[in-house]
Order: structure tokens, then C-alpha cells, then sequence
């Protein structure tokens, strides 16, 4: 399943959401794909979709996720990357409407530069490549390398485990 997300940002994205859903169409995306559209105006034929979905269900779909395709908005992308995802991040651009300056290109460039854990798209015509060759992408970017959470959290664990024992993990379900 692709999860897409455009945020909660007022104004619309439909590029994102339309080359999507022709995507889709074209059966270059065959799997099933979940949009949250935010406040696009473009209403997708070809998917399930949401203008906003709930914060557990946000987090079940990219949980759920083999893709998770998000705008520049640094919470959008953050939260795949907390649980292990590398997302495909499409920064919104003031020229299309979608935003009142293009800080998302910039903050989206830098963090995949300095990083090296987001795959950017900056050209819309681009992000079909993005899909087919994501795995093949992934491959190349050890999200371990990247992020210290998995091993901070494991750690954490443990030292729970040590101090308290391991019932109290299972009794407040940590």
C-alpha cells in the first residue's frame, strides 16, 4: 500500500494528488493507495481517500505503509522516519499556489543533504520514478546509518528492564 499525506496546510496541493491518481490510472502504480488531501480541491478517482484522517489512523496508514509519499512539512516526513520508513517527499512550491514561499524546498533540500535519509522529488514529472525505483533507492540508504531512534529506544528498554524488571513493561504495555 502507498500512503500519500499533503498535510494540513490550508492551500491546496493538487499536483500532488493529480499525478498520483494519473499514476494510478496508468497502472504505474498497481498496489492500493490511501490519499489524506488536506485542503486540495482535487477529489482522486482512483483510491481511497480523506480530506483529513484522525492521529491514529495518520499513524496506522504509514504504519501499514510500504511507501509513504508526504509534502515538505517537517512533521509529515518525520514521522515515517521515526518508525523506519524513508519517505518520498514532495516540498510544496510557492509558484503552484501551494504555499506562500518555498521554505519547504529549501528545508527539504537541506535535510537531504545533510542527511541522506528523505528521497526528494522537486519535479513532479520525477516522482514516478521515485515510486518504481524506491526499493532499489532504499537499498542504497541504510536508514540505521541515518537515525539513532531503533537503537536509542532498544537502549531505553533495556535500562527499564533493568530498574524496574520486565513485568512493568507488560503491565503499562510499553
Amino acid at each position: 500500500m502507498i500512503f500519500v499525506t499533503v498535510g494540513t496546510h490550508e492551500q491546496p496541493f493538487n499536483r500532488l494528488i493529480k499525478k498520483v491518481d494519473e499514476l494510478i490510472e496508468l497502472r504505474i502504480i498497481e498496489e492500493d493507495v490511501i490519499m489524506q488531501t488536506g485542503f486540495s480541491t482535487y477529489e482522486p478517482r482512483h483510491c481511497q481517500w480523506k480530506k483529513l484522517f484522525p492521529y491514529d489512523e495518520m499513524t496506522k496508514n504509514i504504519n501499514e505503509a510500504r511507501i509513504v509519499i508526504t509534502h515538505g512539512g517537517p512533521a509529515s516526513f518525520i514521522m515515517p522516519l521515526q518508525i523506519g520508513k524513508i519517505p518520498i517527499v514532495v516540498p510544496r512550491q510557492k509558484k503552484y499556489g501551494e504555499h506562500v514561499n518555498d521554505h519547504q524546498m529549501d528545508f527539504v533540500k537541506a535535510v537531504s543533504n545533510r542527511m541522506r535519509n528523505i528521497i526528494p522529488v522537486f519535479n513532479i514529472e520525477e516522482l514516478q520514478k521515485a515510486i518504481v525505483e524506491y526499493e532499489e533507492d532504499i537499498d542504497d540508504m541504510n536508514i540505521e546509518k541515518v537515525s539513532h531512534n531503533k537503537q536509542f529506544n532498544d537502549r531505553f528498554i533495556l535500562e527499564i528492564k533493568k530498574l524496574f524488571g520486565e513485568d512493568c513493561l507488560l503491565k503499562n504495555k510499553i
